[in-house]
């Protein structure tokens, strides 16, 4: 089993349709797959550049816990998305932006951190792909951004092998901790501290 990393963002359902079409905004300008017509459990639709299980037939969510995308996304590029571009062949394009390889999207409706939030899970396709994404500041800036702008309240960089996670993005702000670390013991001190703009 190879590296599986990526980045989890937690907002609040009423965004979700936000933070897909903040994704799709970094899709390639060319796509040679027709697109994906989605229906949210709310029932906010959508068209995306993406494919869900690699086929573009509609997906409706109204029924379904979690929806599933194969992305290709564009970085502007930084010392090691440059070196990955070289190693593997890749040109960047006319300004400068990077496109790598497929990333895949899990979107859990109710996340597993909290069911009142959805989580848009981002995670590499290779093992070359995860150490990308743990070396490239673009890449982690990418998914904060995305966070920000899609009015998420928490972003993290998730190895899925067991070490802390690194809390990238919380409440409107950059951070660099860890789960399990001394603000965030687990998980469940993480959640308490996410704001809601409800209340």
């Amino acid at each position: 089993m190879g590296l599986i990393y990526g980045y989890d963002i937690y907002l609040r359902p009423r965004n979700t349709a936000r933070a897909l079409a903040n994704l799709a905004e970094l899709a390639p300008p060319a796509r040679a797959v027709p697109p994906l017509e989605i229906t949210l459990p709310g029932g906010d639709r959508l068209v995306l550049p993406f494919t869900s299980h690699f086929k573009s037939e509609p997906v409706s969510c109204s029924t379904n816990s979690t929806l599933e995308l194969d992305m290709s996304l564009m970085f502007d590029g930084d010392d090691a998305l440059r070196e990955y571009a070289q190693t593997n062949g890749l040109e960047p394009e006319a300004d400068g932006r990077i496109q790598i390889g497929y990333i895949y999207a899990t979107i859990r409706f109710e996340s597993l951190l909290h069911p009142g939030y959805t989580s848009v899970e981002c995670w590499a396709a290779t093992s070359e792909m995860s150490r990308l994404f743990a070396r490239s500041a673009n890449i982690r800036k990418v998914f904060t951004d995305l966070t920000a702008d899609s009015g998420g309240v928490c972003c993290l960089f998730d190895t899925g092998d067991g070490t802390p996670e690194q809390v990238c993005w919380l409440n409107g702000e950059p951070t660099r901790e860890t789960v399990s670390g001394p603000r965030f013991p687990d998980r469940r001190a993480l959640v308490a501290t996410w704001s809601d703009s409800d209340k």
